[in-house]
């Protein structure tokens, strides 16, 4: 059934006079040869998401030579660009209209070479939001459209251009975390959102247990309480919206729990951070893993119900989205991260870690979610040329 949908899709995009252009044909063709040939791909942009994933197989399919904004409404608040354009000429382009991209994606400040920034594609396919995204909404959220060369060499385009675009399967936010183990993004359609007019960030000196209490009795309140963070003690809470608001918010958060209001050049600087994990816990995790060698230290990357009790684990934490995302530096074995995890109503994902081939983690997907997921990337991908294993075991044929 979904495979017909794609087919009237792509029939409908070739009516439309869709035109694939340059690099989208040559992709084409390469998936074309890949079928021939047996192999899979990789679908890669600036390679800033290498570490994600198990990146031993396939043959690199690079998407950075299909670069540029196709389209920009500032009073409409969408943007369509090419999967290629880096993220951080979409993000100027949307500064100067007072607007930015409201998920926050990680831009990874810790990523020395200028080849391998992030690209707009990259962003959408691996789906990561930043400290915005408890408040605003993830990746997937804020896709409107996208237009896709599956593994069948077909161009397809999802969605549209306007805010309320709902008809059908809303295949479009797929793309979203599918780590291009479904197709090639060639462009994306994207809602964006005004700058924040007023911002505000408390600090609070709190243990891991007293934070997650609080902040989540924070959140349930009318308050515009817009990200929050808690490492090594320490609970900040940022605050966006309205001057008077944000003003009453501040007043009321101090009058409850006392805390500091922090100077905005110290505020921006660590959420940043905390965005493109370039902040300090981030820099020790990095240095624990290299350090361990093969002691098998892994940053794992943990979601759960916010409400979930610290969950015990050995290892520096830093807990962000009310207590929903959990970073754990942990040398404690995948298993038991698992278990703990699983037990806790949420998953675990292997973010960071000294070999490449230990960061695939075991499938937590039930016999009826593992079936579906198949149907889905066959439907996408009948010759598995983007089946390279990246996100769980290649499928059997």
């Amino acid at each position: 059934m979904l495979a017909a949908i794609m087919v009237e899709q792509d029939a409908n995009a070739q009516a439309e006079g869709l035109s694939a252009g340059d690099a989208p044909a040559q992709w084409a063709q390469h998936i074309q040869d890949a079928a021939r040939r047996g192999v899979c791909l990789r679908v890669r942009g600036g390679g800033s998401k290498d570490h994600l994933g198990d990146i031993t197989r396939g043959e690199v399919l690079d998407t950075r030579a299909w670069q540029g904004i196709e389209s920009y409404e500032p009073s409409e608040l969408v943007i369509r660009a090419r999967a290629g354009t880096p993220l951080r000429e979409v993000e100027a382009v949307l500064a100067e209209q007072g607007q930015h991209l409201a998920f926050e994606p990680p831009r990874y400040g810790f990523v020395a070479s200028q080849s391998s920034e992030p690209t707009l594609g990259g962003v959408v396919a691996c789906g990561l939001s930043g400290p915005g995204r408890v408040s605003r909404g993830a990746v997937r959220d804020h896709v409107l459209g996208c237009t896709v060369l599956t593994g069948r060499a077909e161009l397809l385009r999802f969605g549209g251009a306007v805010m309320k675009n709902v008809a059908g399967f809303d295949l479009s936010r797929l793309m979203a975390g599918s780590m291009g183990t479904l197709g090639v993004l060639a462009d994306v359609t994207l809602k964006v959102m005004p700058q924040p007019t007023v911002s505000a960030t408390m600090r609070f000196d709190v243990n891991e247990a007293e934070a997650l209490a609080q902040i989540n009795k924070w959140a349930a309140q009318p308050l515009p309480i817009d990200a929050s963070a808690w490492w090594d003690g320490t609970l900040l809470v940022r605050l966006r919206g309205a001057r008077a608001a944000v003003a009453s918010a501040v007043q009321g958060m101090y009058r409850e729990r006392r805390g500091e209001l922090l100077a905005p050049p110290v505020a921006d600087g660590f959420w940043q951070g905390v965005r493109d994990h370039s902040d300090e816990f981030f820099v020790r995790a990095r240095q624990a893993v290299m350090q361990a060698g093969q002691h098998g230290v892994t940053l794992w990357r943990i979601s759960v119900p916010p409400t979930t009790a610290p969950l015990g684990l050995h290892g520096e934490l830093l807990a962000e989205w009310f207590g929903g995302l959990r970073w754990v530096c942990t040398p404690a074995p995948a298993a038991a991260v698992h278990e703990v995890v699983a037990k806790a109503g949420g998953h675990a994902q292997p973010f960071l870690a000294l070999q490449a081939g230990a960061l695939v983690a075991p499938s937590a997907l039930s016999a009826v979610q593992q079936r579906l997921h198949v149907q889905v990337q066959k439907a996408f991908d009948p010759h598995g040329v983007f089946d390279t294993g990246r996100l769980w075991s290649r499928r059997a044929d």
